[in-house]
């Protein structure tokens, strides 16, 4: 028996699962294995990198797959969405920022419009911009997030859908990584879950495996929401997001002396790209999640589609019966 949701039947997929379009993780390979085990693979358009983003559509062949961009970063280079909506991707999504000046270009291309938010507020601006689906982003996300937590934003969001914009298909992130993040996420009124953390933790990620391995050994304790990664490399994200990494001699050696890392910013990021460019999970920023402490191998992404699918789907025909009787 599978999942069907209005997400499945939105997308026209097998599974209620989206991979996050993690920025530089999130290629073609990994896009494409989500798609082929059922789910929906997005590239990640990062912060508007056109040959990485030609690069990673080569690799995803001739896979069903969609984009996803940063907003805000998107705004300096409106010309990339204009060169993805000519690839016909399955959707787009907009992340961290106002969705409304690009949303009409993607609705107006006959694609599935996805937006991510992070409060009721963002939701808002989701549905005014025509959004086709929401995610609902909890402050367990790895990588950028607000201060929502998913088990009371995914609710909230799921009634203001239902009262606003019925039509809205619901979907939930932050912290998931296993079947019963999935179950859990369908019970709080979503239709599906976008996942980052673990996909990043998969064979096909680009990630050096050696952070992976750190993140495998490490769980949720392990992370932190701060801005010191970004300084680092002199991105200006704007508030209220901020960033989830793992713990390391980098973040603590910056995290509360902020204005003292921007006045040496030149070394630091010298520091955190040789760190990263040599595995040193240390120097650097770890881009992962609380979901680190729900997961202890990488896998191959089709694996982590099928696995987490099959484990909602005895949970939930299961765990009512020793419940309710």
């Amino acid at each position: 028996m599978a999942l069907h949701t209005r997400l499945t039947q939105k997308l026209g997929i097998e599974h209620p699962i989206i991979s996050a379009p993690m920025a530089f993780a999130a290629g073609g390979r990994l896009a494409a294995a989500v798609t082929g085990a059922g789910g929906l693979g997005l590239i990640g358009g990062g912060y508007g990198d056109a040959d990485w983003l030609k690069g990673a559509f080569q690799d995803a062949g001739n896979a069903r797959v969609g984009c996803g961009f940063i907003t805000w970063s998107l705004a300096k280079h409106p010309e990339l969405l204009d060169e993805v909506i000519a690839r016909m991707p399955a959707a787009v999504m907009l992340s961290f920022g106002d969705p409304k000046p690009f949303g009409p270009r993607v609705k107006k291309a006959g694609l599935p419009l996805i937006c991510q938010t992070q409060t009721l507020d963002h939701v808002r601006d989701a549905i005014r911009a025509g959004a086709d689906i929401v995610i609902a982003q909890g402050t367990a996300a790895g990588g950028h997030g607000a201060a929502r937590s998913t088990i009371s934003l995914v609710p909230e969001a799921a009634d203001l859908i239902a009262k606003e914009a019925p039509e809205t298909v619901l979907v939930a992130a932050g912290g998931i990584a296993d079947g019963r993040g999935l179950a859990a996420a369908l019970m709080l009124g979503a239709e599906g879950v976008l996942l980052g953390s673990r996909f990043w933790a998969s064979a096909e990620a680009q990630v050096h495996s050696e952070f992976q391995k750190a993140a495998m050994a490490a769980n949720g304790d392990a992370t932190i929401r701060t801005t010191v990664v970004d300084i680092a490399r002199e991105l200006e994200w704007p508030k209220p997001f901020t960033a989830r990494v793992m713990k390391n001699k980098f973040v603590e050696d910056w995290h509360g002396r902020e204005a003292e890392l921007a006045r040496v910013t030149v070394r630091e990021k010298k520091r955190y790209y040789d760190a990263q460019e040599k595995g040193d999970w240390r120097d650097t920023g770890v881009w992962v999640g609380e979901a680190a402490g729900l997961m202890r191998e990488v896998k191959p992404a089709a694996d982590i589609v099928r696995t987490i699918a099959a484990e909602a789907e005895v949970l939930l025909k299961a765990r009512p019966r020793t419940l309710v009787g």
